[in-house]
């Protein structure tokens, strides 16, 4: 009996240092993500950023042909000069300038951010070149706001002026939502993850899941200081709705067997962007699109806490291997 009650008495000393103990595992956790930030920062990066959009805007039509040498991939050869001397004056192009130059002023904070994740790049993956980037409007192709190619990265800066400007009003508001300055740096970050990773051989819904949830680990990575919201291009509300429900979210997936299913109709109803997730429940009204890449966010996210691999390493494995290392288990 004293025995028992000796070793009780210890129990209790222990768990008094539990909450101590975890406390220093988070603090070592952060003295080592501060320490790897450090060493990013220390990353010698030039970015060489023009402005289009503004030496467009001031442009005349006797200036145009020197405009033209200097961008020539901007002005491709089917399209006669007279289609850019009308662009010059047209109400509608000045409008947009305008509404460019309001939003995002001299568009510093947004090449530091730029210089930032291409420091991050560099970081995990040596070898990288970064791109010339290049400002533009683009008469509010939402579809192409970020176009990557090879050493050039264009961004149309139309479709970054929020999600209730006059512009926007025949767009669909789901969309709109996402066309605000907050998500461009997520943006551009990603149209760099789509390049580095492969798109699925496997058609399983599984892996497409995992493809977006790689995608979006790599905004962890590069994009320390965004939000998850602003990552996964969400409102926080949505972020909300999905953290709140994820238990359900998974239930539903494994209990209806699509985790494997080769099923196309599983991309638009929980892959694709669309105003809400399709479970064919009560629910869906309340539920935020895209809530299959969310999921493969947090299959990804549980299989790096439980495995020590590097980015690359992560960016090669198959789903299902993801899936069963990661043994993921959705907060309640």
């Amino acid at each position: 009996m004293l025995k028992v009650k000796r070793l009780l008495q210890d129990f209790r000393k222990l768990i008094r240092y539990i909450p101590i103990f975890w406390g220093v595992l988070i603090l070592l956790g952060c003295k080592e993500s501060d320490k790897t930030e450090e060493v990013i920062s220390q990353i010698a990066m030039d970015v060489e950023l023009l402005r289009f959009d503004r030496e467009f805007a001031r442009t005349t039509s006797t200036q145009l042909p020197q405009l033209q040498l200097k961008y020539p991939y901007i002005f491709p050869e089917h399209y006669p000069d007279s289609v850019w001397v009308a662009k010059l004056t047209d109400t509608l192009q000045t409008a947009l300038s305008e509404e460019v130059a309001h939003t995002f002023g001299n568009f510093k904070k947004e090449a530091q951010e730029l210089k930032s994740l291409f420091q991050h790049i560099t970081y995990y993956f040596p070898a990288f070149v970064a791109p010339k980037v290049i400002t533009l409007t683009s008469d509010v192709r939402y579809k192409d706001r970020v176009i990557l190619a090879d050493t050039l990265l264009l961004l149309g800066l139309d479709n970054y002026l929020g999600k209730d400007h006059r512009f926007y009003q025949g767009i669909p508001r789901y969309i709109a939502a996402r066309l605000a300055k907050q998500y461009l740096i997520s943006d551009v970050a990603g149209a760099f993850a789509q390049k580095a990773i492969p798109y699925p051989k496997d058609r399983s819904f599984l892996s497409r899941m995992v493809y977006y949830g790689k995608i979006l680990y790599c905004k962890d990575l590069w994009l320390p200081s965004l939000s998850d919201a602003q990552k996964i291009r969400y409102t926080p509300a949505e972020l909300e709705w999905a953290q709140a429900n994820e238990e359900q979210i998974w239930r539903y997936f494994v209990e209806r067997e699509v985790l494997y299913s080769t099923d196309s109709k599983l991309d638009r109803r929980f892959l694709d962007p669309a105003p809400f997730s399709k479970f064919g429940l009560e629910l869906d009204n309340e539920s935020p699109g895209r809530l299959g890449q969310y999921m493969g966010w947090q299959m990804v996210r549980a299989f790096m806490e439980k495995n020590e691999v590097d980015l690359k390493q992560l960016l090669a494995l198959p789903a299902d291997e993801i899936l069963k290392q990661s043994n993921y288990k959705p907060r309640k």
